[in-house]
């Protein structure tokens, strides 16, 4: 084991209420998510001794953003009464086009997304009159900025800025079941475990968040965003009877070589010395079966199909305007031509490699067809459609 302190589930609990001075933690189940994520840590993570202290300070933090999450609801009951209606959720396997889409669907005056800052300082909750003035801002944003000195080249890979739509991954890593946790950390038995785990409450705790947010600033309807709600469709629905969905596709031996090279810089920032093919191995076992989930769900409902608007990799990279259009036109929300000029001019001031070109290939990650390949044919064969011309970054 590296040096610096062990990771102690009490502990953290402990300095997270020293810290705000709160005990009221909601929902137990927290605490059992917390257990799993810091034994595989433990166990499987191969943590650096700066990436066991800056590890140690990020479970502090989201554990203190939730006791401020609760506090907050309790003494404020228009949180509670605040309706989450027809919620618009962006998923597929990662690297399959979900951030630039979730980004432009952002844009809609009509829309509100979970914005970076927002959920690393959640409390108080955003306002309207200073959601893009508000000081934690810069404080997130300098915390940005040291993370791409502890990780060169994430941002070629994955852009984060303090005001960009972040991933749901976020609100639910402060309920501690959730795969932030398994993108940043090697940790393949806690990934299983919240596969095979109950995501029930993980959802209402998720829609709790949501309500947070949008106390001082609602619109019409939420749009959000992440590749792991895939095997967890059931909940969504569940906790959203009207929830619509965007499921984007890709060849995916093109996604686990290019979500391998994420996962292997961001790991990078506080691991030591994680093998590539050990890491392309991991998200070939997680993803696959997330998928795979998703995919089995979707198929034992076909009655549930109008509530999906498939879209392929190619056809967003190629005509990103036509897929928000095919998106609007099935689910019947109305695109303005003054929604539209704001969409172009986000996609205009995007540009793809605005950080430079991200480079990786199947070789790198010990990938191949032969010996990972076949646990995707039964998608591979439901979305066929929807695979071609998606090979590349």
């Amino acid at each position: 084991m590296s040096a610096g302190p062990r990771l102690d589930p009490d502990r953290l609990i402990a300095a997270a209420e020293q810290r705000t001075g709160l005990a009221d933690w909601g929902d137990p189940e927290f605490r059992v998510g917390l257990e799993h994520l810091v034994d595989a840590l433990e166990r499987e993570a191969r943590l650096s001794e700066l990436g066991r202290y800056a590890t140690g300070e990020t479970l502090i933090g989201r554990l203190a953003n939730r006791l401020g999450i609760i506090d907050y609801r309790r003494q404020r009951p228009a949180v509670a009464t605040q309706k989450i209606q027809r919620p618009l959720f962006v998923l597929g396997l990662p690297r399959t086009g979900t951030t630039i889409l979730h980004e432009v669907l952002a844009q809609d005056p009509d829309h509100i997304s979970p914005l970076h800052w927002q959920l690393m300082k959640p409390v108080p909750p955003p306002h309207a009159d200073t959601v893009e003035t508000d000081p934690r801002i810069a404080e997130v944003e300098a915390q940005l900025a040291a993370f791409d000195q502890l990780a060169p080249g994430f941002k070629t890979i994955h852009e984060m800025g303090a005001r960009l739509p972040t991933e749901c991954l976020s609100i639910l890593a402060m309920h501690f079941i959730s795969d932030e946790w398994g993108a940043t950390y090697y940790v393949p038995g806690y990934r299983r475990w919240c596969l095979d785990h109950d995501m029930h409450r993980a959802y209402r705790w998720h829609h709790q968040v949501l309500q947070h947010l949008q106390v001082d600033c609602a619109r019409p309807r939420w749009v959000l965003k992440s590749p792991l709600h895939l095997p967890y469709l059931q909940e969504i629905f569940d906790e959203y009877p009207d929830a619509a969905i965007v499921w984007t596709h890709r060849e995916p031996m093109a996604v686990m070589a290019s979500g391998s090279s994420l996962a292997q810089t961001l790991r990078g920032a506080f691991n030591e010395g994680i093998d590539p093919l050990l890491t392309a191995q991991g998200e070939v076992d997680h993803l696959s079966q997330a998928l795979l989930r998703g995919l089995a769900w979707r198929d034992a409902r076909p009655g549930r199909d109008r509530l999906f608007v498939d879209l392929g990799f190619g056809e967003i990279m190629r005509d990103m305007l036509g897929s928000v259009e095919k998106i609007y036109a099935h689910f019947g929300f109305e695109l303005t031509a003054a929604t539209r000029r704001r969409m172009e001019d986000y996609i205009r001031n995007r540009p793809r490699d605005k950080h430079g070109v991200h480079s990786y290939s199947t070789a790198q990650f010990g990938l191949g067809e032969q010996q990972h390949g076949a646990v995707f044919a039964p998608y591979r064969e439901r979305f066929a459609s929807f695979l071609a011309g998606s090979g590349t970054d």
